[in-house]
């Protein structure tokens, strides 16, 4: 039932708490759009999607002025485009990239998803051949988002795959060095990865998912941090678990805010409602941060001690208070950590307070992974693949989801500032403490077998 205290609540969260619906992702399969010839391709993923999604921005913005409520972005995911590009070159992968970014520009949405190849077990010809053209593919458009899963549970860890991705990365921030490397903010490398991930970079359309359907990211931080801070104003002796059922209580009121906008747009559209994910997802501006969030908590200074715990904390809390609010949660669904896209984040980086370990630590709990790290422009690719195999390492063996999305900047040392500006945020280069000391394991290649656990049939 809904009361009038509930309506002044979601009020307030709109005006004063930064509470929003981050993004409004159509998720489209090309599969269909197959084709041994290169022009027909090109052609036909161009066409599909913008017949499907011409509609998408107006109808959100209709749902906006309707319930008050702002809608960030309106975004698209593809299934996985490396299925299409069997047979095909690395120049047909890039005119295909083109397309998608021409489209994503026709429809008017600000990021599209699904340049991507799931590669956990082994790489075919056109998985190959994605990945090699990823410094060009990503140079020639503003767009396109890339994505690949190089682990899950039940496989393990392809590392040659992780190692040809690694070599990608630095290539691609050479690439793209007049814009400080920015071409890898757009790439995001994970263990387990989701099928119905609204968000960017991570965003595509798994194979199990519909034609089309509708997934929604709604994220309020500053509405988390709002409640524990009334909470602690009105009980100062207030314990951990009573701030753990005040997040709960916050989470079901966005989650249930985020399914009803989603639920009419996906309506408007004639397509089905996939999931909400209630992920915390902070930007730049103060007030919307998630590590705020952990200070509101008690952490005075971000990467002591007791952080890695106030993030178990808030992650499950999130999540148990949106699976009760709805039926259809999914994605991600808890609190990220994108050091470069968080204020308090990247000033406790800054601070030397929280390093690259403790980050890694943090991500055995939080929603995601090592996301927006900046590194330095001499970072090598083995550095990077060990990164990414330590990261899918922690996903396989929790059985969750963990990612890295990290930016090697040409020309830049640990301690240098760099900003991005916009969503994406600023933030100081990082270093691993060790940053050499594992190229002749992470060369070794061939594949890291699953965990024993996986055998569950």
């Amino acid at each position: 039932m809904i009361t009038r205290q509930n309506v002044l609540s979601t009020i307030r969260m709109v005006r004063e708490e930064n509470l929003d619906v981050r993004a409004v992702t159509l998720g489209i399969n090309l599969n269909i759009c197959a084709n041994p010839n290169p022009d027909q391709l090109v052609k036909a993923v161009y066409d599909r999607i913008v017949d499907k999604a011409q509609h998408l921005v107006r109808f959100c913005d209709e749902v906006s002025v309707k319930y008050g409520l702002p809608i960030v972005n309106k975004r698209i995911a593809v299934s996985p485009v490396s299925i299409l590009l069997e047979g095909h070159t690395v120049e047909t992968a890039i005119r295909v990239c083109k397309a998608l970014d021409q489209a994503a520009e026709a429809v008017k949405i600000d990021l599209l998803g699904g340049y991507s190849a799931l590669v956990q077990k082994g790489m075919t010809p056109g998985e190959r051949t994605l990945i090699n053209s990823l410094p060009q593919a990503l140079t020639a458009t503003k767009r396109v988002c890339s994505s690949f899963n190089v682990g899950t549970t039940k496989a393990g860890i392809n590392v040659d795959a992780t190692n040809l991705i690694a070599q990608k990365i630095i290539e691609t921030a050479e690439a793209t060095s007049d814009t400080q490397g920015f071409g890898c903010a757009k790439i995001v490398v994970f263990a387990n990865m989701p099928e119905d991930n609204p968000f960017m970079a991570g965003a595509m359309l798994g194979s199990g998912e519909a034609e089309c359907v509708i997934n929604v990211g709604v994220s309020g931080p500053g509405v988390v941090k709002r409640a524990i801070d009334r909470l602690v104003q009105n009980s100062p002796k207030a314990m951990l678990n009573e701030i753990a059922e005040e997040i709960k209580h916050t989470a079901f009121r966005v989650t249930r805010t985020g399914e009803l906008i989603g639920r009419e747009v996906a309506n408007r559209l004639k397509i089905p409602f996939g999931v909400v994910d209630l992920s915390l997802a902070p930007t730049p501006r103060v007030g919307d941060s998630v590590g705020e969030i952990y200070q509101s908590m008690g952490i005075r200074l971000i990467g002591a001690p007791g952080t890695t715990a106030a993030v178990m904390l808030l992650n499950d809390a999130v999540k148990k208070g949106g699976a009760f609010a709805s039926s259809s949660v999914g994605g991600l669904s808890g609190a990220f950590i994108p050091v470069m896209e968080d204020h308090a984040l990247s000033k406790a980086v800054a601070d030397g307070t929280l390093t690259l370990e403790k980050l890694e630590a943090m991500t055995a709990v939080c929603s995601v992974g090592l996301d927006m790290i900046l590194l330095p422009g001499s970072t090598t690719a083995e550095t990077i693949a060990g990164i990414i195999l330590d990261e899918a390492a922690i996903g396989i063996t929790n059985r969750k989801t963990t990612g890295v999305r990290v930016i090697p900047v040409p020309g830049s040392k640990p301690g240098d500032f760099i900003d991005f500006g916009g969503l994406f945020g600023s933030g100081v280069i990082m270093n691993p403490a060790s940053p050499e000391g594992a190229e002749c394991f992470v060369r070794r290649g061939g594949q890291i077998p699953a965990p024993i656990h996986s055998l569950m049939n």
